[in-house]
């Protein structure tokens, strides 16, 4: 079975446990979580978030794109939030990967996108550019509470980054 049909099986056998009548759509703790979509990385569990405390925002990296700066500011602006975190983690796909091969591949198959894949070399330099791009994009409303961690999903540790 493909995984869809299995996915929306378990989702019609849990609708009771699903619903949430009367939940806003305000997160309670008025925070967004940016996070890379690495599928060891479980945002409830690591910051102690219950469904309805926070907008969860991931793509590949976890990286400060257009895009995140476009769903962080409807959040903001929208649905309340005056709080931004941003987890990287140790072993990401992205940290090494090279740009060129990428944009090579993708052009091998005839795709030229708009968008670069976002590698990066040093993760810690990469959060701290984020955060900056954060703290300085006029979309956003809220600026003053940005801050930035590194999970490690082999020992489970989480390190904030501090702004330089």
């Amino acid at each position: 079975m493909p995984n869809a049909d299995d996915m929306l099986q378990t989702a019609a056998e849990r609708v009771g446990q699903l619903a949430v009548p009367g939940l806003s759509p305000h997160p309670r703790r008025k925070v967004a979580v940016l996070s890379c979509m690495d599928a060891r990385i479980d945002l409830f569990a690591m910051l102690g978030l219950e469904r309805g405390d926070a907008h969860i925002i991931r793509n590949a990296g976890g990286l400060v794109t257009d895009d995140a700066i476009r769903s962080l500011s409807a959040s903001q602006r929208l649905l309340g939030t005056d709080e931004v975190v941003v987890v990287m983690h140790e072993g990401c796909g992205l940290k090494g990967a090279s740009e060129d091969e990428f944009a090579q591949a993708l052009a091998a198959d005839g795709v030229l996108p708009a968008w670069r894949l976002g590698a990066f070399a040093d993760i810690d330099g990469t959060l701290r550019g984020g955060l900056e791009r954060l703290r300085t994009s006029p979309e956003l409303v809220a600026r003053d509470q940005i801050r930035g961690f590194v999970f490690d999903p082999e020992t489970g540790a989480l390190r904030e980054v501090e702004q330089d």
